[in-house]
């Protein structure tokens, strides 16, 4: 597609385009930067045979600048995306409809909100999603998806008249705390000793490390890849990343990387996985060898907010789900998506189902937000 001088058109990968160029579009966000992107190619995590194929989606000038971009896939499936649309494709199909594939358009496998639209100027927001209705009108896809859109991207969707729906993540917020004390010392007495309770259960017999930069060995990949293929292995049955996607984490992104292992005996027996950002914490993986009470509460929750305190953060983001999470904390925030569908009587049926669903999406977080563990005025 070509307009006054522009052309937008898909490239074959995130490494075909010049990385400069896409991480000052990218704006920071550690899981758009074209290190992270790029790693997903070049160790198979996406690609031929994942369902996941690239297809970015970018405006360039006449003398083949990048002005804009969109980190999106072709999909074969709805797996790795946290936000769930199982059910529209199985009625979609039921009705006589090819569901897939569809345009996805996300950071794969990473439920952390961020821009969906890397633009140089707001004013190539609506020619790139125009660009992408397009490339779906053209192909015969059924729809399109942009997951975990940051809020201020929300109004460039509803001018293109994608459907909005939200869900909630828990986060927690970092209100100026010196340190982990204070921020314990914020919440009911009954919640300062069920966390410190659960903090000498976790810590005791183990030692808890925190790793970052050419600190982090490949052992310690070794010892994460097992804990993460053992989560993955119960809770979605295939894990999205390949070994070697860790091993160039490390090389590529080792600064934006935080691993907290627990040792026993100098073996790790479990971690998580965190990136930084320039603002907030990211909680991203888990996994253990062998169970011990209270460890996943300490490595995944307390020490992300101990370090998120001492690098002057101002919030973690602790993934998907877990309503676990807001006696340690972390608090309701509404996650928003837009989707766009080829077929009227599609979409009608979905934007009905979607004025429900942001019904009961603010009624339940009415009701959390009454049940935090804070002090109560």
């Amino acid at each position: 597609m070509s307009d006054d001088g522009l052309t937008a058109k898909i490239a074959g990968s995130v490494g075909a385009l010049p990385r400069d160029r896409w991480d000052a579009l990218a704006g920071g966000n550690p899981f758009l930067s074209h290190d992270f992107l790029t790693l997903l190619e070049d160790s198979g995590s996406v690609g031929p045979g994942t369902g996941w194929q690239p297809a970015p989606l970018v405006i360039e000038d006449a003398g083949g600048h990048l002005l804009a971009a969109m980190p999106s896939y072709l999909k074969s499936h709805s797996q790795g995306e946290y936000v769930f649309d199982h059910a529209w494709a199985d009625a979609y199909e039921r009705a006589g409809g090819n569901y897939y594939p569809k345009l996805q358009i996300a950071a794969p496998f990473t439920p952390a909100t961020g821009p969906r639209l890397l633009l140089s100027d707001h004013k190539y927001a609506a020619p790139l999603l125009d660009a992408a209705q397009t490339l779906c009108l053209g192909n015969g896809f059924s729809s399109a998806h942009a997951t975990f859109i940051e809020p201020a991207q929300l109004p460039f969707f509803e001018q293109s008249e994608w459907l909005l729906r939200s869900d909630i993540q828990f986060h927690w917020t970092n209100r100026d705390y010196a340190s982990f004390d204070e921020f314990v010392a914020a919440l009911s007495s009954r919640k300062r000793r069920t966390i410190r309770k659960e903090r000498k259960g976790a810590q005791e017999g183990v030692e808890i490390v925190r790793l970052r930069g050419e600190v982090i060995e490949t052992h310690h990949w070794d010892a994460f890849w097992l804990f993460y293929q053992d989560t993955g292995a119960r809770k979605w049955g295939t894990p999205y990343l390949t070994r070697e996607a860790f091993d160039l984490l490390g090389e590529r992104m080792g600064d934006k990387i935080l691993l907290v292992l627990a040792l026993e005996s100098e073996e790790p027996i479990a971690g998580a996985l965190n990136f930084i950002g320039p603002d907030a914490l990211y909680g991203r993986y888990w996994g253990c060898s062998h169970d011990k009470r209270f460890l996943h509460f300490e490595l995944c929750y307390y020490q992300a907010i101990e370090a998120a305190i001492e690098l002057g953060l101002s919030r973690v983001e602790a993934g998907a789900q877990g309503g676990h999470k807001l006696a340690r904390g972390y608090e309701p925030v509404e996650t928003w998506s837009a989707h766009w569908i080829a077929d009227p009587g599609f979409r009608d049926a979905v934007a009905d189902f979607l004025a429900r669903e942001r019904r009961g999406v603010a009624a339940d977080r009415n009701y959390l937000e009454r049940r935090t563990p804070f002090k109560k005025a």
